[in-house]
């Protein structure tokens, strides 16, 4: 595995992420299962996103479970899902893990987290 391939991997995931997020407020789905979080879907949401998921890549070269990459994307997944539950969240004015936009903000943080660690290894295998 190479530098450059988890890098781009991890920048689709977040593609991934971010339009899956952005989807699902658009919908109303989030509202619709007390996630009050709509993002615009902007260059300025996505780049700092897109960046942070390229970086977050970088964790796919750490050498294990290279024969089991779904389970590693899974683990791995749980970098981001931290980082946005207790930083990003309380920055963003949402609160400890972003309960200030709904009770269902963590479940929803999960989810979108598995969703970029599963779809950043389909780009690796």
């Amino acid at each position: 595995m190479n530098i450059l391939l988890v890098i781009i991997a991890g920048i689709i995931g977040g593609v991934v992420n971010s339009i899956g997020i952005w989807g699902f407020g658009a919908l109303g789905i989030n509202q619709a299962l007390g996630f009050n979080m709509v993002p615009e879907l902007s260059i300025s949401w996505l780049m700092p996103r897109l960046i942070s998921s390229g970086l977050w890549g970088l964790l796919f070269l750490l050498p294990f479970w290279r024969d089991n990459l779904i389970r590693k994307g899974i683990v791995l997944s749980v970098g981001p899902l931290l980082l946005m539950l207790f930083m990003v969240f309380p920055k963003m004015g949402a609160g400890m893990m972003g309960l200030k936009l709904g009770n269902t903000a963590p479940v929803f943080a999960l989810v979108f987290s598995l969703v970029w660690g599963i779809t950043l290894d389909a780009n690796i295998i």
